[in-house]
């Protein structure tokens, strides 16, 4: 699988130089550069664009903007951004708007092609996944079995999945109790988005853009506080670096 890939910045040599990197990564080709994000936005809405190198600090529409009107776009076909930026006080907000990754100025093609495969492994998946027979997937939500019915959940809904021996409860935002499912955590974890959801615990997937707060051991969503597994610490450092 290639694909298809834009890159936007106004500043012509990091122009040029992510452009080039994107040249010569073999899964990647290059659909066009942009100095600006307004350009950007038109070929983004016309054309099948799967990833968006973009720059934040720009004129007129900066990257963030941009990247804020595609997530709140309902198309199933929407590409996935990656920020190249110089400024790392981005980051946490970079994953509020579903950023795929995060490369802080100045990189090398080592940084870049580790998160380009993380890029291809996410479509990957998306293209591969095949949905259970006790979960359907739609766009930006799912259905779950439960109280003998099919229930919606929208992934953005969604603070934390809770396992509990053969169930799971779905804890969202706005609702007193959890949705309670028959099913296996893992199989649930298939079905979320891997950019939006991090699995810190055997018994624990959160959303990452629900953190409130992070500790030594621990995330913080709302008023519940939920420990780091060991098997995921490695996982959750990550997290903690690209926020930092």
């Amino acid at each position: 699988m290639k694909l298809n890939c834009i890159t936007v910045d106004d500043e012509p040599l990091a122009l040029g130089l992510v452009s080039s990197f994107v040249e010569q990564t073999p899964f990647l080709r290059l659909h066009g550069k942009y100095i600006n994000a307004i350009d950007a936005l038109k070929v983004i809405n016309t054309e099948d664009v799967h990833l968006v190198f973009l720059d934040i600090q720009m004129p007129e529409l900066n990257g963030m903007e941009l990247a804020k009107v595609l997530n709140q776009s309902h198309s199933g076909t929407q590409p996935r951004i990656v920020f190249t930026t110089a400024y790392n006080h981005f980051a946490i907000e970079g994953y509020k708007v579903d950023a795929l990754g995060y490369l802080l100025k100045p990189f090398g093609y080592e940084e870049f092609l580790s998160t380009a495969i993380k890029a291809k492994n996410y479509f990957e998946l998306i293209r591969n996944s095949t949905p259970g027979p006790d979960v359907e997937v739609k766009d930006n939500f799912l259905f779950v079995k439960s109280d003998y019915k099919l229930v919606r959940i929208d992934f953005d809904s969604i603070l934390f999945v809770e396992s509990l021996k053969d169930y799971v409860k779905i804890h969202l935002s706005g609702q007193s109790k959890p949705v309670v499912s028959l099913s296996s955590l893992k199989a649930i974890e298939e079905k979320l988005p891997p950019h939006k959801f991090l699995r810190i615990h055997r018994s624990f997937v959160v959303a990452i853009s629900k953190v409130d707060s992070i500790s030594k051991n621990a995330v913080h969503i709302g008023n519940t506080d939920i420990s780091v597994g060991d098997l995921y610490k490695d996982a959750f450092r990550e997290l903690i670096s690209r926020w930092q």
